[in-house]
């Protein structure tokens, strides 16, 4: 196995696409935690100490994102060490995965909240249990780490598009040794966003009272509001921003008829997963006809490889380069509508 391309696609695809989901969680713990932990300070005499070595400070702000990253690098290698000696599929239902990404965009949303001093929400910060701390007690760096380790571990949990074609890559390889290889680095090509991000908010946070608490407060809470619709267009809920759009007026993409050809009493629905859209958006196709849905793909990169369809129960992890058919049964009259695995992107078909 190749594992170049699996770190470039972590280093320019991965670190994006899942920093839309996971994020805004590793944000959110680190600044509740610094607010906590200058808060404290706040309340305890003053004492005249020299100020801090570069290095010993640049290790305090870096220490939560290594726990987080060596927390997610932990749990990403062991789940491709499984993924490839089992050589079965391993993945989570569309039903968890939507519940898990609406309670992540709810958690993001809550630390937005917090950090903005939303009165009920400004006491909120993520600490492990108590007999848990006794154990890192005797290293303040350590306890900085120690919930952004837990939290990086619990990350498995919320995997992105991308990280999902690397877990099935993984499941390809046949071998614990090449899985956990596969999974360990695309996790390593991720690292250098999560830094910038992590270190970010760790240093924000020192001004917590200034407006650039502010300001990563509102980023953390748009973060968190993404996510959320994200899951509520998994859900097809109509309090989806997509749904609320159209409620008001937003009109759909015309229906693209020529997507859609009947042949021998057999419909084939043809559509393009392209890097950022699915095209065309908005397909007409015909009720009662026994329909397979083509999926063209060339090069396509991101969360648009994960497709989904709720309605129906499916999941597809559509390769970077392909062809993939997929049999949706005889069509009743309506829309049928499909969506990443992130609900970023989605398109629908008018059902006549």
């Amino acid at each position: 196995m190749n594992l170049v391309p699996v770190l470039a696609t972590g280093l320019f695809a991965g670190g994006i696409s899942c920093a839309a989901v996971q994020g805004g969680l590793l944000t959110g713990v680190i600044t509740r935690q610094r607010a906590t932990s200058a808060a404290a300070t706040a309340e305890k005499p003053v004492a005249v100490e020299s100020p801090p070595r570069i290095w010993t400070r640049l290790g305090d702000d870096l220490a939560p994102v290594g726990g987080f990253l060596a927390g997610k690098l932990l749990s990403h290698t062991l789940l491709g060490a499984a993924l490839g000696a089992l050589g079965g599929a391993v993945q989570l239902s569309i039903g968890t995965r939507t519940w898990l990404q609406i309670g992540a965009g709810l958690l993001i949303i809550v630390f937005g909240l917090a950090q903005l001093g939303v009165p009920g929400f400004r006491g909120i910060v993520v600490e492990p249990p108590a007999s848990w701390m006794r154990v890192v007690r005797s290293g303040a760096r350590l306890h900085t780490a120690f919930a952004p380790a837990v939290l990086g571990v619990l990350t498995i949990l919320l995997p992105c598009g991308i990280t999902l074609s690397v877990e099935a890559l993984a499941l390809a390889s046949g071998s614990p040794l090449w899985g956990a290889a596969a999974m360990a680095v695309f996790v390593l090509g991720t690292g250098p966003l999560f830094a910038v991000l992590g270190y970010a908010a760790r240093v924000a946070a020192t001004v917590w009272r200034g407006r650039l608490a502010v300001a990563t407060g509102l980023v953390v809470l748009g973060m968190g509001f993404y996510t959320l619709n994200g899951g509520l267009e998994l859900a097809g809920s109509p309090l989806a921003a997509g749904r609320i759009a159209e409620a008001f007026g937003a009109s759909q993409p015309t229906a693209d008829a020529s997507a859609a050809t009947v042949t021998d009493g057999a419909q084939i629905v043809t559509i393009t997963a392209r890097t950022g859209a699915y095209t065309p958006g908005n397909v007409e196709a015909k009720s009662g006809v026994p329909t397979t849905l083509v999926v063209k793909t060339n090069g396509t990169q991101g969360c648009i490889r994960s497709l989904v369809i709720p309605s129906l129960g499916i999941q597809k992890v559509l390769p970077s380069t392909g062809e993939t058919r997929i049999d949706l049964g005889i069509l009743q009259p309506g829309r049928l509508d499909y969506t990443c695995g992130m609900g970023m992107y989605s398109g629908l078909l008018t059902i006549a």
